[in-house]
């Protein structure tokens, strides 16, 4: 990807740069889902009445969200050298993503998330995940021509602690805006935490990181409060069945689940990420930031599977819903 970007330094110069504007640090996966009317128990089957096979993975599903909404992202994870891993980055190229900084591992299979979901919406996943499918510290280290001043960089923080720490530290010595999802390993929870922008944090997450469930808009208030003292500019934490809390230094707003259909939650998250990283680069404040991610991630829930197809008039829809 040769898009020309507009990059800003750390003392307001602007510069011209090639590439993209977003460096996503993630996985790599391919999804394969599955819909059944009722899980099968022991000796028993059931018939599958829609199946999708996906480019998926934390990593890959916000990229592509990234991209969808407008930005130019680039992917830095890890296939197989097999022919799966081969055609998850030519469908990552289809759908304008950088993989340009991607590894293909000889030897290795590619990692694969299977994701039953019933007649009711419950589901079940299984993950083949290899070892050799995740983020070294040598990986990131070959990304490191993509962190220029003034770039985003998203790290999911299901990635091996040495590479997530290369990942933040790289990107912060080269002037990038930095956003972590999940929750930082406990013994680089303060460190990391520090060279944040932004902190995002499922309702699971939002639990780990508070020590106890946080089931009420005040008690992630509290805990966002907290975080904020500890480096983050921004910290947006969901709060289970409830809704999201949005906080900076100057205030915090809490935006309740909107009324839409939900069929399939998993990819959520990823679109949630992938709307606040495009409004704060597009110069929107964290009111806006928080609102267009909140959209993102509920145009999501309406469909089968973890990939996002977020459109603009989607993200509007869903805008509308929120400010009624």
């Amino acid at each position: 990807m040769s898009s020309k970007v507009r990059v800003v330094s750390s003392n307001g110069a602007v510069r011209a740069s090639w590439g993209p504007d977003v460096v996503v640090f993630g996985q790599v996966a391919r999804d394969l889902v599955l819909l059944v009317e009722e899980v099968p128990g022991a000796a028993e089957s059931a018939g599958v009445y829609q199946r999708r096979e996906l480019l998926g993975g934390k990593g890959a599903n916000q990229a592509v969200a990234l991209a969808q909404l407008g930005m130019r992202p680039a992917l830095a994870g890890v296939v197989g050298g097999d022919d799966i891993g081969a055609r998850l980055l030519v469908q990552a190229r289809h759908d304008r993503v950088d993989v340009s900084a991607a590894i293909r591992r000889p030897g290795v299979r590619t990692a694969l998330i299977v994701d039953i979901v019933d007649g009711s919406g419950q589901r079940r996943y299984l993950e083949d995940i290899p070892d050799e499918t995740l983020l070294t510290e040598a990986d990131v280290a070959a990304a490191r021509h993509l962190l220029l001043p003034g770039r985003w960089v998203s790290v999911p923080l299901e990635q091996p602690p040495g590479a997530v720490l290369a990942a933040v530290t790289g990107a912060r010595h080269a002037g990038c805006r930095v956003v972590l999802d999940g929750v930082p390993a406990e013994d680089h929870r303060a460190g990391l935490l520090a060279m944040t922008d932004v902190l995002r944090a499922g309702a699971r997450d939002t639990g780990l990181l508070a020590g106890s469930a946080v089931s009420t808009p005040a008690d992630a208030a509290k805990l966002a409060a907290d975080l904020l003292r500890q480096g983050p500019s921004l910290v947006a934490l969901a709060v289970g069945g409830l809704g999201n809390l949005i906080a900076w230094a100057d205030d915090s707003m809490f935006l309740p689940l909107p009324d839409t259909q939900v069929m399939d939650t998993t990819g959520a998250g990823d679109a949630f990420v992938a709307g606040l990283i495009t409004a704060l680069a597009q110069g929107g404040d964290p009111g806006r930031a928080g609102r267009v991610a909140a959209a993102a991630a509920a145009a999501t829930v309406g469909h089968l599977g973890r990939r996002p197809a977020l459109t603009p008039r989607r993200i509007e829809e869903q805008l509308a819903r929120l400010a009624g």
